[in-house]
């Protein structure tokens, strides 16, 4: 067998993640290849659907910072491609006032002067009509967030990949991963060899993970996404200027609850609860909790009443967790030539740019353009890894 490599670089994994590190890696002169166990497009892991939040609005500096140059990143590949991909709405962010993660929001806006409105019980009514803030709530807006169409922002990333000479293999299930100055990938569709590999797997990266003997500690959840109709046709409506929305908590719960305006499915809003049920990524049908859902119920029927508090429409996605909640950017602890992104923990689309940028400078072997002390493995260690 040949041990000269086919590639500069192998990606493992066409989602998001995957597709903006290919995407940086050909724009780097690298031969690279883009491997995906689906037939594209899918909507079988966490990159599909037609709509994402973006934002500036973190309890933790490090993300928006990132996000200042990940807007640059967004635009500049709508000006290459011709494409709209984000629409700014604002984002709406409640929460209980004297709460740390309502506060830690609002103080790291402040602090990185994003532009920003704070809005009062006495005003916000007449700023956010059909919204019920409750008592002892604050509100702010991040001004600059918005919609990404999700759907669009990935197929560009991969059409821009593909013009640049980039080579994507679907229905590729990778079978066996060989470490080594170079890297053997053997898939189903064949086998490939590379001077370095990034694994970007989404909810499999554990079983990716196994072939390389590394295991993380990853949780994979289902999420139920959920669309609410209008009682009026338009009330929260994107045409009529009704922003994102982020719950820090509330009565019905400690995790966060999000909305984006009506437009995907005309007189439905998009709110989820942004948490889900463990489940397998082979099987996650038979993944049946529904107690999120209710959550919603109670939600909506409290605070949104232009709502129907019963969700016309349901859908699913995966979200990958790691403990903290932070993403997992860093080399393989003992081979240098394989980088893994993971963890994203279902707020990781938006960065999708500056991940692929960091990855692809991991992957290069040079200085990362950002800290990325937050995001490394050895945080885990003495952590005992949830089986995936």
């Amino acid at each position: 067998m040949s041990t000269e490599p086919d590639y500069d670089v192998i990606v493992i994994g066409a989602g998001v993640q995957g597709s903006f590190t290919a995407y940086q890696l050909v724009q780097r002169n690298q031969r690279t290849l883009l491997l995906e166990q689906f037939v594209l497009p899918h909507t079988r892991g966490s990159s599909h659907g037609q709509t994402r939040i973006i934002r500036k609005a973190y309890p933790q500096d490090f993300y928006t910072h990132m996000m200042d140059e990940c807007y640059e990143l967004w635009a500049q590949l709508e000006r290459e491609a011709g494409v709209r991909l984000y629409r700014q709405t604002g984002l709406l962010v409640m929460g209980p006032e004297d709460s740390q993660s309502f506060q830690n929001i609002k103080n790291t806006l402040e602090k990185n002067q994003v532009p920003m409105v704070v809005l009062t019980p006495d005003n916000f009514s007449r700023h956010i009509p059909n919204v019920r803030l409750a008592d002892g709530d604050g509100a702010v807006v991040d001004v600059t967030a918005g919609v990404l169409y999700a759907d669009r922002a990935l197929k560009t990333a991969q059409d821009q990949f593909r013009k640049m000479g980039g080579v994507i293999r679907d229905q590729a299930r990778v079978t066996d991963i060989q470490p080594g100055p170079v890297v053997t990938v053997t898939t189903s569709a064949g086998v490939y060899r590379a001077k370095s590999l990034v694994i970007t797997a989404g909810p499999w990266t554990g079983r990716v993970l196994d072939h390389v003997n590394l295991q993380l500690p990853l949780e994979v959840v289902k999420i139920n996404v959920c669309y609410w109709k209008e009682k009026c046709p338009g009330t929260y409506a994107v045409t009529k200027r009704f922003p994102c929305f982020l719950v820090t908590e509330c009565e019905e719960s400690k995790d966060d609850i999000y909305g984006l305006p009506s437009n995907e499915y005309p007189g439905l809003m998009k709110i989820c609860y942004h948490m889900g049920s463990t489940t397998d990524p082979e099987q996650r049908d038979k993944q049946t909790d529904r107690s999120d859902i209710h959550i919603l119920q109670r939600y909506v029927a409290r605070c949104l009443p232009g709502l129907d508090p019963e969700p016309a429409v349901v859908e699913s996605c995966m979200y990958t967790l790691t403990p903290d909640h932070h993403f997992v950017l860093d080399y393989h602890p003992e081979h240098r030539n394989i980088v893994i992104g993971a963890g994203f923990s279902g707020h990781g689309f938006k960065f999708g740019p500056i991940v692929g940028k960091l990855l692809c400078e991991l992957s290069l072997g040079e200085v990362p353009s950002y800290d990325l002390s937050p995001f490394r493995i050895r945080r885990f260690q003495g952590m005992s890894q949830s089986s995936l």
